[in-house]
């Protein structure tokens, strides 16, 4: 369902609404060198007006209450004020591409506006419209992390979308056949922030462990269970806790704040799943080993000796299906730690290697631990969240997505959509991050880095396509023989 359902509700009305603890740690966050902004790119086949995208903006993104609101942080919360002088033409600017008006030129004013904080003080987001990129137009949308998570904005994003053009709509009737991946949250919003919230929240809460301590006493088995859930959790605090930090690449130099983008040819879904299938992987598997195959290719034209390293990658992990009765927008996401065999020349030795580590997290509570160590950042003083962070960035030396879009072409105001790519922001002292979007039967890739640690992503993006290439090339001369 679309954001305008989300208007209305007294919570938005007449309250400020407090953020939760994991939104909380995500504002805390911001940093000159690492701005806590999610990047997306949506490039279109045919011109669009930006007058028409801000009616579009203002219908299905702007009536949603949070993005008429701006955070605040106050002595022991922060907590979502509305914007009263807000004005949609503030939001949905319009931007221009220096000659010749090419991909090059794209890809420098998405690193500049990923690098830009955004204006304080006012609901966190913009969209800048392009509107001569190459036939068509392109958009670039900027969204704080406080105010949702990359998966739940995508899914935003795309609901800015139709599933047939202009001229098929008119003649079905219907006007804007929106893809309604946004649930209608806003009845589920309600104001904690009162006394008389905290006080129902606490005996809600109270009704809920008492209830849980009359099941687990009638149900034994029930106990043991929880049981063996609670020993997994420590299990892996301690895990986590105990991992070394990655070892001193490139990609863990001090951040000058200066990010850069870039992204590439996409590649064939059909043929991701077809290698997929032939080795006995998932589609992760090979996603997530190619781009394994490709930063070992970059780091070693680097001059660097990676010879059997194995870097890590953070792993965002959506939780919403566990928590179906959770608001759509918001943070609701968990981290895993993914070991990147980069130093591994061989295609088919590296995928498995990744196989086997992906299997090994399947089984893990980390991406649910992760998440509940935001939620108790975002309690703690911005000094103390500071000190968290660094030491729990330093683990990782890149953040990696991976989402599934939809598999069929889509419009915005009857123009094609071509592409679409996102970057979510990294923290602490992580300085590239490196996002895979599947739709319409591609995969696309895209890189962002801070200045001083990837100078030029087009070099690794390309690098990636040669990574898959050459699986596909062992695949095709009979490599399959060694699936396990």
């Amino acid at each position: 369902m679309r954001p305008e359902s989300h208007r209305g509700t007294a919570a938005w009305g007449t309250l400020r609404v407090p953020l939760s603890r994991v939104d909380r740690a995500f504002l805390n966050m911001e940093r000159t060198t690492n701005p806590m902004v999610i990047v997306a790119l949506i490039v279109l086949g045919a011109p669009l007006a930006r007058s028409r995208f801000r009616d579009r903006i203002a219908a299905r993104f702007a009536s949603c209450e949070r993005f008429q609101s701006f955070p605040v942080e106050g002595l022991s919360e922060a907590f979502w004020q509305r914007f009263d002088q807000f004005n949609i033409d503030d939001h949905v600017l319009s931007a221009a591409l220096p000659a010749p008006g090419g991909q090059r030129e794209l890809q420098t004013l998405v690193g500049e506006l990923a690098s830009e904080p955004l204006p304080a003080g006012r609901p966190l987001w913009s969209f800048h419209v392009i509107e001569r990129f190459g036939r068509g137009s392109a958009i670039i949308a900027r969204i704080h992390h406080c105010y949702a998570d990359g998966i739940a904005l995508v899914r935003v994003l795309l609901d800015l979308t139709d599933r047939r053009p202009a001229r098929a709509q008119k003649r079905t009737g219907r006007a804007g056949d929106g893809l309604d991946m946004v649930p209608d949250a806003a009845a589920r919003m309600t104001p904690t922030g009162s006394a008389t919230g905290w006080v129902s929240q606490a005996l809600s809460e109270g009704r809920r462990l008492a209830e849980t301590g009359v099941h687990l006493a009638l149900h034994p088995e029930a106990a043991a269970t929880a049981a063996g859930q609670l020993s997994t959790l420590v299990s892996e605090l301690a895990h986590i806790s105990f991992l070394s930090d990655d070892p001193p690449t490139s990609l863990k130099r001090p951040l000058c704040g200066n990010r850069r983008v870039a992204w590439g040819k996409s590649l064939s879904l059909e043929e991701v799943k077809t290698i997929g299938s032939v080795l006995g992987c998932t589609v992760n598997d090979v996603l997530i080993s190619t781009l394994a195959g490709a930063l070992g290719q970059y780091l070693r034209a680097q001059g660097e000796a990676i010879e059997g390293l194995t870097l890590r990658a953070a792993v965002p992990v959506d939780l919403r299906a566990a928590q179906s009765g959770d608001d759509p927008l918001g943070n609701r996401f968990g981290l895993v730690f993914v070991e990147l065999p980069v130093g591994v020349r061989h295609p088919l030795q590296r995928l498995y290697g990744v196989r086997a580590a992906m299997q090994t997290l399947k089984g893990s509570e980390q991406a649910l631990l992760t998440y509940g160590l935001l939620a108790t950042v975002g309690s703690l003083p911005r000094p103390v969240e500071d000190v968290v962070m660094n030491l729990f960035s330093a683990k990782a030396s890149l953040v990696a997505s991976n989402l599934r879009g939809p598999n069929a072409p889509l419009f915005i105001g009857g123009a094609p959509l071509r592409q679409v790519l996102f970057w979510v922001p990294q923290s602490g002292s992580i300085g590239t991050g490196v996002s895979m979007l599947s739709y319409n039967g591609r995969v696309h890739f895209g890189v962002i880095a801070d200045r001083e640690l990837i100078p030029n992503p087009a070099d690794l993006i390309a690098r990636i396509k040669t990574a898959f290439e050459q699986l596909v090339l062992l695949v095709l001369l009979g490599g399959s023989a060694l699936a396990t």
